[in-house]
């Protein structure tokens, strides 16, 4: 028998290849695979025709993409006609470019830009548009989604008009810096402050973007209501196309 200090050493030598089958067996596994995933999206929404349309043939029109804001999502189209030009457009207001207003079908998620983007292509193509002259807008939730558009398609956009929304700053860099933009918000607004705006603006001016920014002294969150209401934005609009 081996003496009693040589058998202290066998044993722990002996338990090894078991304590250590033990450990490998408890260890977390990273595995590789891949699944392929579909994305459908159903969008309502309306177009509206400048006058003249139908009669002036081949002639390229721009167009104006308009995303509402959070309250007016779901499966109601007609919710649309509470705001920004849709909500003019009923009045009886008319503009000398196309307007796409999709509606976010999701009461409680963001915009799926993927979806919006798809449909403008589509409308694009059925229809005389200027690829030169597309302008984008959005208020609240669909203010932050106009800001993301921008980021995600940096050549697509003309111009752009955002009112209350927001967006992460560093995202700044990713906006095309040739296209114009006009930023509104209202100085009291509790749901967005205004602070996400001033962010941003001071942001893009520090990197040489042209921006305007209109402030409305003791506004809240219904900025959208004097923003599209101010014949300049539309003839600001007009007067940008893509280089």
């Amino acid at each position: 028998m081996p003496p009693m200090r040589l058998r202290f050493l066998i044993w722990p030598l002996l338990m090894l290849p078991f304590l250590l089958f033990q450990s490998c067996s408890a260890q977390s596994q990273l595995i590789d695979d891949e699944q392929k995933t579909v994305n459908i999206e159903t969008l309502k929404y309306y177009l509206y025709y400048p006058k003249g349309y139908k009669e002036t043939g081949t002639r390229k029109f721009p167009l104006l993409l308009f995303l509402h804001g959070g309250g007016d999502s779901g499966d109601s189209l007609s919710r649309l006609q509470s705001s920004g030009p849709p909500k003019l457009i009923v009045k009886g207001q008319e503009f000398p470019f196309m307007v796409l207003a999709p509606q976010n079908p999701h009461k409680k998620e963001w915009w799926n830009t993927k979806a919006v983007m798809q449909l403008l292509d589509t409308v694009i193509q059925n229809n005389n548009v200027d690829p030169k002259r597309i302008y984008l807008t959005g208020l609240s939730r669909g203010g932050g989604a106009a800001w993301q558009l921008a980021v995600q398609y940096p050549e697509k956009f003309a111009a752009m008009a955002v009112v209350c929304g927001m967006t992460p700053v560093p995202y700044a860099a990713w906006i095309d810096k040739d296209m114009p933009i006009w930023v509104f918000h209202g100085e009291e607004d509790k749901s967005i402050p205004i602070t996400e705006s001033e962010q941003m603006v001071a942001r893009l001016k520090e990197m040489g973007y042209s921006v305007k920014f209109t402030r409305y002294k003791g506004v809240g969150h219904d900025s959208w209501t004097r923003a599209y209401n101010t014949p300049e934005l539309y003839q600001w609009f007009m007067e940008q196309r893509r280089k």
